[in-house]
């Protein structure tokens, strides 16, 4: 029994220390800070994988005439989500390095064909996918928004503007039709919000629900406001006090950008 039971923690810790392995190797691939700052001038991310690993990802890319950047959400978490998050990263690479595309819902159908590409070479039937929200702002006034399932919140003079995704993923679907693109003049002052659902559906509170995007919206505005910390310490703590005992119950990937 000692024996069985030395095999099997030697067993795990390899197991996590191959997974803290990958996790280095997504960071690597995820865009640095430094990247970051120099697309925008005013940014958070908050990124709180589940496990050591995210199936939620940010992506960013830049052209002459064209910032793209987006936070997608994959099917399931840590290490299955995390392999599903490099294949939508590189497919959203091809379409705007090697394709060439530049309309936000154009790039959209393209990724859906070549998730669904990658995963119809397999010999069982993989129908895992992706949502996310694609923004391409044109360094000036511009933004172009479009979205599988992931919504777009603007928040203006402390009133939030909702722009919604067309209801269909990236991957397998029944009844697909191309993706919409949605033009959004940003004003000085303004800040958009890109994000997965895990922090909106995260269970919390006196009676253990949902959060929902009410709630939501009211941590963000909250953090904004908190002249005490940092947006992302102050968003980490109302992440918390939220949840109190319960488990975190998905991967958390938060967008923040000022104009």
């Amino acid at each position: 029994m000692v024996q069985k039971n030395t095999l099997l923690e030697n067993q795990n810790k390899e197991i996590i220390q191959s997974i803290n392995y990958a996790q280095r190797l997504q960071d690597a691939i995820l865009p640095s800070k430094k990247l970051l700052e120099a697309m925008f001038r005013d940014f958070d991310i908050f990124f709180r994988p589940k496990d050591i690993v995210s199936g939620d990802f940010y992506w960013l890319e830049s052209t002459e005439k064209y910032t793209f950047f987006a936070v997608a959400d994959c099917t399931g978490h840590g290490v299955p989500g995390a392999l599903v998050s490099v294949v939508g990263y590189n497919a959203l690479n091809r379409c705007t390095n090697e394709l060439m595309l530049t309309d936000p819902g154009e790039i959209l159908d393209r990724l859906t064909i070549l998730v669904e590409h990658t995963f119809d070479n397999a010999d069982s039937i993989v129908s895992d996918g992706m949502d996310i929200c694609l923004c391409r702002w044109d360094h000036k006034s511009e933004l172009v928004y479009s979205g599988a399932f992931n919504p777009l919140y603007l928040l203006r003079k402390n009133e939030f503007l909702d722009f919604k995704a067309d209801r269909q993923p990236i991957g397998k679907f029944i009844k697909r039709s191309p993706f919409t693109s949605r033009k959004i003049e940003v004003s000085k002052g303004d800040q958009i919000f890109l994000f997965s659902d895990g922090y909106l559906d995260q269970f919390g509170g006196e009676k253990g629900k949902k959060l929902k995007s009410t709630g939501f919206k009211e941590h963000l505005l909250s953090a904004l406001n908190n002249s005490a910390n940092p947006f992302n310490d102050a968003l980490d703590k109302s992440f918390r006090d939220w949840r109190k005992n319960e488990e975190q119950i998905d991967d958390v990937c938060i967008l923040r950008v000022g104009f």
